[in-house]
């Protein structure tokens, strides 16, 4: 967290040498171990220099959160001191980041803005609309959406019985959005923060890179709030999780509606920009949805989402997903074919056959049918002398249904390889075919 100060420079090794430091490697370092930049005292502002409307936009949000009616009748100065943003005469950046007026922000934090542009194609030049938010962020928090509101158009998909009517973009996955650009960006760069509409797609841009310990590969994970003091408040009124940055639930919005995962192509060490994509990309895997069951899936973990998708489009799990996959495949949402070894993993018989591929599914299981025989035939040998219950022999094979498991010892009976004493679910199975004669108590 601290730079090495050497007879003038910051040095850093580069290779075999040791080379100086830019500004912005040295700001970079500071940052990794600094304190809250939102919760520090900001000298030369004042009780002037906040809007009493975000104030109170704030109380409203802060009651209806916590419940508590008895904030109505905390003055101001009390009500912020109690949430940590000002202290006496003392304001923090936090309070000018969601409270500040417009001149003031201009003159003390000018970068604490927020720039909305729609462009109508990626033709450079103006943009057909620009409105600049230089203001406390609960001034404009919702206008901003109502701004992206006015162009949001309805995708209309019909794929045979199957209809839906489904908004190109998802309000709560913008919004989330939205909030990390103001919670985790960097207060210290002059950069603003962006928010660029086009008729498919959004892209939101805000200064300073992801925070330390976070990347795209861990950013479900991994938080790190670089604001807490403004992330703290957002919590407080409900607006995010105190635990987490919302990835959560724009990665759950983007797959249920197929939309494709949220692309951070464009991020660098200076900026994160996510781009959100409004265009249904697989109709088909709705359906896959809607056979899952919304009941289901309001139950679903944001992992469960995530393998759902991957097993569908024969995406490779990484060992963090395996045992979410192992838990769907209890649940017969999944199977595993054995013979595949790189990618085992397929959809279950009734998900392919509500998007009517059910002979895809036999395809993909069926180079493997004698495989499976030879599992429950070798499973019944073990058991000769109790004899093998359907249940258990369903065990053996996890990722067939019922039914494929009674078509296979049917299979192996016809061949006189086991033979089958009492009915189908009280029914015990024994190695070799029936004899004449045999009985079994």
């Amino acid at each position: 967290g601290r730079p090495v100060h050497v007879e003038g420079r910051y040095l850093m090794r580069s290779g075999e040498s040791l080379v100086a430091m830019n500004i912005d490697q040295i700001q970079s370092i500071l940052s990794e171990a600094g304190p809250d930049y939102s919760a520090e005292i900001c000298r030369e502002a004042t009780w002037d220099d906040l809007d009493t409307e975000c104030i109170e936009e704030f109380r409203r949000r802060w009651i209806k959160k916590s419940g508590n009616a008895a904030l109505k009748d905390v003055n101001r100065v009390q009500l912020l001191a109690d949430a940590e943003l000002a202290f006496g005469e003392q304001m923090t950046y936090a309070a000018l980041i969601l409270f500040g007026k417009r001149l003031s922000l201009g003159r003390l934090l000018g970068q604490a803005e927020v720039i909305f542009e729609y462009r109508a194609n990626d033709l450079t030049g103006p943009a057909q609309q620009r409105v600049e938010f230089r203001q406390g962020f609960f001034s404009f928090y919702d206008k901003l959406w109502d701004l992206i509101e006015l162009r949001n158009t309805v995708q209309h998909y019909q794929d045979g019985l199957f209809i839906w009517d489904i908004k190109t973009f998802n309000e709560g996955a913008i919004r989330e959005a939205i909030l990390n650009a103001v919670s985790h960006r960097d207060y210290r760069s002059g950069e603003s923060a962006f928010v660029r509409q086009y008729p498919e797609r959004i892209e939101i841009s805000s200064p300073g890179g992801f925070p330390v310990g976070v990347t795209v590969e861990n950013i479900l994970w991994k938080q790190n709030p670089r604001n807490r003091r403004v992330a703290d408040i957002l919590a407080k009124c409900g607006l995010v999780e105190r635990s987490g940055q919302g990835m959560n639930r724009i990665f759950e919005s983007c797959i249920r509606e197929s939309k494709g995962d949220p692309d951070f192509r464009n991020t660098d060490k200076w900026n994160v920009c996510l781009t959100l994509h409004g265009t249904i990309q697989q109709p088909e895997f709705l359906r896959v949805l809607e056979k899952i069951g919304d009941e289901r899936l309001r139950s679903f973990s944001t992992e469960d989402f995530i393998v759902i998708q991957a097993v569908y489009t024969g995406t490779v799990l990484s060992d963090r997903l395996e045992p979410v996959a192992r838990k769907l495949l209890e649940e017969g949402l999944i199977e595993k074919v054995p013979h595949s070894k790189d990618n085992p993993w397929i959809l279950a018989r009734k998900l392919f056959s509500a998007i009517g591929k059910a002979g895809v599914h036999t395809r993909k299981v069926g180079l493997d049918r004698e495989t499976h025989k030879a599992l429950l035939q070798a499973h019944i040998k073990k058991t000769s002398q109790q004899g093998s219950p359907l249940k258990e022999l369903r065990q053996v094979v996890p990722y067939l249904d019922r039914g494929a498991v009674q078509t296979l010892l049917r299979e192996l009976r016809e061949e006189e390889k086991i033979h089958s004493h009492g009915n189908t679910n009280a029914g015990l199975w024994y190695p070799g075919p029936m004899t004449e004669g045999c009985h079994r108590e």
